[in-house]
């Protein structure tokens, strides 16, 4: 049986249980900050220089922002599953969320060699930076890449103090503790398949969509939803529908920041728009690309795409993404997203949600998407 539907809170409540997902997100961000002044305090006290260049450096990174999609997925999950009341481990599970994801931003920039992240210079840049400011001895890159690693280690450190403080003050944090376990490998795994697919110069879709699952659809949606309902003692069948829900709409997400990498306007993204393209970062988007142009003989698109295509100045990122275009790619991978979007939407309406919690997980799959799912007259 699907566990009692979500109440409202009352006047004594409102305080603890925001009542919409982005309510959730900006009281996990005043729980954010004094989570980062205590480890802050902690830093400095511990080293002063480490205070300064590592744990000041990351905690303005995190202070940065991002578009803090898992706490409201976190919260989405918890009503869905009858959270109510008290929303403190909601809060902090959502703040923890914000620091591994700080981690693997961080990690990912390192081995991507990105340059921007959130519109400012990736970590390792930024180290690198201030190794030159300070006319320090030795390779500027390799001081900044290190430095970078080991502020991600620190961001990892932070996340999973915080969510076992919260697992072991909570009645379901054995529950809690798995599925943040399984979440941190997933994690993992999905980034060590990117990094394989890249060396070994794989085109396949399979493979493509794998790495996407684990790396993005289950940690960015999936296990954030199942978080929160592992907060409110979900059984069984209501994590089950949870789960179809999140991997649907982590993959609408996914498929979209392919797009967006891809076509995508770096004021917007905070991020160049042509990295994937010319690193041939396999990805959904291109492994679609590549299909089509071999189904339809384009041999000029599967040359251009190729992941050993030649890099010369004629081979450029504007004649891959008219190969996106022509070979129907793009407008492919657009009907497949609104397909995802709108089973997501499917499946979480069988957790047996309120409809305004119904809307809520509609608007943010809006959001991560890029299209409108479903009407909200229809959420009634």
């Amino acid at each position: 049986m699907l566990g009692p539907r979500p109440t409202v809170a009352g006047p004594a409540e409102a305080d603890h249980a925001p009542l919409t997902a982005p309510g959730a997100t900006r009281a996990m961000e005043a729980v954010l900050e004094r989570v980062l002044e205590a480890r802050l305090r902690q830093a400095r006290d511990t080293d002063a220089v480490f205070g300064l260049d590592m744990a000041d450096r990351l905690a303005a990174y995190v202070r940065r922002g991002g578009k803090r999609l898992r706490t409201a997925f976190v919260w989405c999950g918890w009503r869905a599953a009858g959270g109510s009341g008290d929303a403190s481990a909601v809060l902090r599970t959502g703040a923890a969320l914000e620091l591994l994801q700080a981690c693997a931003l961080i990690h990912d920039d390192v081995m991507d060699g990105s340059p921007l992240r959130r519109g400012a210079p990736a970590m390792h840049v930024d180290f690198a930076h201030g190794h030159r400011a300070g006319r320090t001895g030795g390779s500027a890159e390799s001081f900044g890449t290190s430095a970078a690693v080991l502020a991600g280690d620190l961001a990892l450190a932070w996340a999973d103090d915080l969510l076992t403080e919260t697992a072991l003050a909570s009645t379901h944090g054995p529950r809690l503790f798995e599925e943040w376990r399984a979440m941190r490998t997933e994690m993992v795994a999905g980034q060590y398949r990117d990094l394989r697919a890249q060396a070994s110069g794989s085109s396949g879709a399979e493979e493509a969509l794998t790495i996407a699952v684990l790396k993005s659809a289950r940690y960015t949606v999936a296990r954030p939803l199942a978080l929160g309902a592992s907060l409110a003692g979900a059984d069984a069948r209501a994590l089950g529908a949870l789960r179809a829900a999140g991997r649907c709409a982590g993959l609408a997400f996914q498929l979209r920041d392919d797009l967006l990498g891809a076509f995508g306007d770096p004021a917007l993204t905070g991020k160049p728009a042509d990295e994937d393209l010319r690193s041939r970062k396999l990805t959904p988007l291109l492994a679609v690309a590549v299909r089509l142009a071999e189904a339809t003989g384009d041999r000029d698109a599967a040359a251009v795409l190729a992941p050993d295509a030649d890099t010369r100045p004629g081979h450029t990122v504007e004649r891959m993404r008219a190969a996106l275009e022509r070979t129907g790619a793009r407008a492919e991978v657009e009907a497949r997203i609104a397909d995802l979007a709108a089973s997501g939407l499917r499946h979480f309406e069988a957790t047996g949600a309120a409809p305004g919690v119904r809307r809520e997980f509609a608007a943010l799959v809006e959001r991560v998407s890029g299209v409108a799912p479903w009407q909200a007259d229809e959420l009634v």
